[in-house]
């Protein structure tokens, strides 16, 4: 509990910092692989890292601008993912879907993150060892309620779906399922959808990177659900040297609230190929 505490107190501070920049005139620059940052996405990185220092010494830290101007510490059993803001273009656009992300990584797996909305004046923090938490206050204390994922219903899945990536794969694995309502969402917010009770599943058949899945996975995990890869394995943290991607590059995946749709999910990726969902 104390540490998704510090990491929420951290993620709402860092917060205050997009705000500043929020629905003003801010200068975008494209990266290498064309995606948009922002003055902001810089200030709010180097403030988070400077705070995750304070409060957890020596741990290393992996977080997305870092690595992207190429400084990316040795691999660990235990770090920090941090994307800063996740959902630039909703940023960008004005929008309040995009989040600032913190989460820890032991042994490959998350095991405690936050989930920042700032816009919002929301926040879904949690972890292993004291469960998940909608917090609408940087202190948990009486601003926090704790949630967890809900027991779905077969024939009224709801379905949650990127905004700015959806694609053909997503609506033929949703083809699947008796979808009675499809929310469209940016960032991570996705994960804490389910993680909160108010959707079902969440397929991914686009690329993204482990910071911008970690601190929901987290959260997710910490409410009773949880996310595997196309291949029906749980996703993986701390992936360098693939041969198909780059370093921290995730693969497809589905994220799910109940227990029950994540084994029918992973009964059907073991026994059909993905390209074949549809």
């Amino acid at each position: 509990m104390e540490l998704a505490k510090k990491l929420n107190a951290i993620a709402w501070a860092a917060g205050a910092i997009t705000l500043e920049y929020f629905q003003v005139d801010t200068a975008v620059e494209s990266k290498a692989d064309d995606s948009p940052v922002t003055q902001a996405d810089r200030a709010v990185e180097e403030f988070i890292l400077a705070e995750l220092e304070k409060a957890c010494p020596g741990i290393p830290v992996v977080a997305e601008e870092a690595v992207s101007a190429g400084s990316v510490p040795a691999s660990a059993d235990r770090f920090f993912l941090v994307d800063p803001l996740d959902g630039t273009k909703e940023f960008i656009a004005g929008r309040s879907d995009y989040t600032v992300n913190i989460a820890l990584i032991e042994k490959n797996q998350p095991v405690c993150g936050v989930v920042h909305a700032p816009a919002r004046g929301t926040s879904y923090a949690g972890g292993r060892e004291c469960g998940a938490y909608l917090c609408r206050g940087e202190e948990f204390g009486d601003s926090a309620s704790r949630i967890a994922v809900r027991h779905a219903d077969p024939a009224g899945i709801v379905a949650v779906a990127s905004r700015s990536h959806n694609s053909p794969e997503t609506d033929a694995f949703l083809a699947k399922f008796e979808i009675a309502e499809r929310v469209s969402v940016g960032s991570s917010l996705k994960f804490c959808l389910l993680a909160a009770g108010e959707a079902d599943l969440y397929p991914r058949f686009g690329r993204t990177m482990e910071w911008d899945t970690a601190a929901g996975h987290a959260v997710l995990l910490a409410a009773g659900g949880g996310v595997m890869t196309d291949a029906g394995v749980p996703l993986a943290y701390d992936k360098r040297d693939q041969t198909s991607d780059s370093d921290f590059a995730n693969p497809h995946f589905i994220a799910f609230a109940d227990p029950e749709i994540g084994s029918k999910v992973e009964k059907m990726l073991k026994s059909t190929d993905i390209a074949k969902v549809g």
